[in-house]
């Protein structure tokens, strides 16, 4: 789905795991370039994205420089072509796609799969 056949109805879901989504927020909640953070129901948080083009990423909300869950609040940006949140602490920078650190090759945050859900709408 690209960014033009998005609505604002639609929801962005996040993959759990062994094929389970979990919905996290409805399209309008998320500003390009800007983060929102959710709670899963097993009590971790992601941080949800979306670029400018409209693709949307999630990856954990822990900085693991920190320890705090602050990624949603982070900086995003491009390094040679490649969408990141920065930490808004420690200012290291995570790489959406892949969760790699761009300033420490030994670190990465986890990455969610996400999906975004068109919402059927419903004939009385």
């Amino acid at each position: 789905m690209t960014a033009s056949e998005m609505t604002a109805s639609d929801t962005l879901e996040v993959l759990l795991g062994d094929d389970e989504w979990f919905p996290v927020c409805e399209l309008p909640a998320l500003i390009p370039g800007r983060g929102v953070a959710a709670l899963l129901p097993d009590g971790r948080q992601v941080a949800v994205f979306l670029d400018r083009s409209g693709r949307p990423y999630a990856v954990s909300n822990r900085d693991p420089f920190s320890g705090a869950y602050v990624l949603s609040r982070g900086l995003t940006g491009t390094h040679e072509g490649r969408f990141f949140v920065a930490s808004p602490l420690l200012k290291q920078r995570f790489e959406l796609a892949t969760g790699r650190c761009l300033d420490d090759e030994d670190v990465a945050v986890e990455v969610y799969g996400i999906r975004v859900r068109a919402r059927v709408p419903t004939t009385a």
